[in-house]
């Protein structure tokens, strides 16, 4: 789940915190929806009002193209399957003398490729 932490007395938002990524959630929070999620990364703002995120990106210049230099990474993770799933894959294809497991790499890569540094 996403979560916002909230300043309890003026309702300033502090920080956004994914459980699968932080360890640890500050309180007080709200818990958030996707889009609410989404929409922190887009608005300019920096409360939560009637129920409602009005966010800030609080990242750098830097933090933001490093993010989105390496959206692709994670669009990537989201579609290969497991370690397990690899492995096995790949023994399946050196049984059968197949290449699925490469087929299904590469097409993912091209799918989403890595963008053209500068």
């Amino acid at each position: 789940m996403k979560y916002a932490h909230i300043e309890k007395n003026t309702n300033k938002l502090l920080g956004w915190y994914d459980d699968k990524i932080h360890t640890t959630i500050p309180s007080p929070n709200v818990e958030v929806t996707e889009e609410a999620w989404q929409k922190a990364i887009n608005i300019n703002a920096n409360a939560y009002e009637n129920n409602e995120f009005i966010a800030k990106d609080f990242r750098t210049e830097d933090e933001i193209s490093e993010w989105e230099n390496t959206k692709y990474q994670r669009t990537r993770a989201l579609e290969y399957p497991s370690i397990q799933e690899q492995l096995d894959m790949q023994y399946w294809d050196k049984v059968n003398g197949t290449s699925n497991w490469s087929e299904l790499i590469a097409s993912i890569k091209e799918k989403y490729p890595k963008p053209n540094m500068v």
